[in-house]
């Protein structure tokens, strides 16, 4: 997570060698493509050891899917929040800046909360997507997509929002510099959308055959494979449970 928050908001702050700042289209797609390149680089990396969540909203959202316990949930926010706020300390002890890519909104409250939603249910959706243990065509370009993803996120909100879309990425700047105005927005928006996002694939889209204890005991105790894997049927009702999926 600090890697992460150093590299996008390194992004933000940079200026080029006059000290002037970039063109406004520039520094969009810049920042843009660090946080896309970034959460791609370190989903590949270190995906296997810890999930790379790297976002309280995906976290969130894989809570919903039943995807992790509700200990991992709350363990895994409190990390990204405290990786978040020391990745923002070190890049405010260098920079010459005075914002720290603070994000703020250029629209009405209401519209940038619509936004922060909407951008992270797509975000959300592609991470569950192309994480779903039971498909075999995604393969190892799981981090691509949802680095793409990223991306893209930015490229809709980036100017309406900052493009929060990661609660941690707008709470470590914002308590550096002590500027909380409309935070609560960048916490509600992107939890919003991580939550729909796992109601849409889970019930709509790719239904997961689980009944109501079998996600219990996922939340209470996390799912049953060692990986995390999210295979979890009405075994009590006769489908086959994990163990007995085929493997792709």
């Amino acid at each position: 997570m600090l890697l992460f928050i150093f590299i996008g908001i390194s992004a933000i702050v940079g200026k080029d060698k006059n000290g002037v700042h970039e063109e406004s289209i520039a520094q969009e797609l810049k920042v843009s493509l660090a946080f896309a390149l970034a959460i791609a680089t370190l989903a590949q990396s270190v995906g296997h050891i810890s999930g790379a969540h790297l976002n309280p909203a995906v976290t969130l959202g894989l809570l919903v899917s039943c995807q992790i316990s509700a200990l991992r949930c709350v363990c895994y926010i409190l990390a990204q929040m405290l990786g978040a706020v020391a990745a923002s300390a070190i890049v405010n002890g260098y920079s010459r800046q005075h914002s720290l890519g603070v994000n703020k909104l250029n629209v009405t409250i209401g519209q940038g909360f619509v936004i922060e939603t909407l951008a992270t249910l797509q975000l959300v959706l592609c991470v569950i997507a192309v994480t779903d243990k039971r498909r075999g065509d995604v393969k190892g370009f799981a981090p691509l997509a949802i680095g793409l993803s990223v991306g893209l996120g930015h490229f809709a909100a980036i100017s309406f929002t900052g493009c929060g879309i990661n609660p941690a990425r707008s709470f470590g700047p914002a308590l550096i510099r002590g500027e909380m105005e409309n935070h609560w927005v960048y916490w509600l928006g992107p939890m919003c959308g991580g939550i729909a996002a796992s109601l849409i694939y889970d019930f709509l889209l790719y239904p997961r055959l689980a009944n109501l204890r079998t996600r219990k005991n996922v939340l209470l105790h996390g799912p049953e494979d060692e990986n995390d894997a999210v295979e979890e049927t009405a075994e009590d009702n006769g489908s086959p449970g994990p163990s007995q999926w085929p493997k792709q």
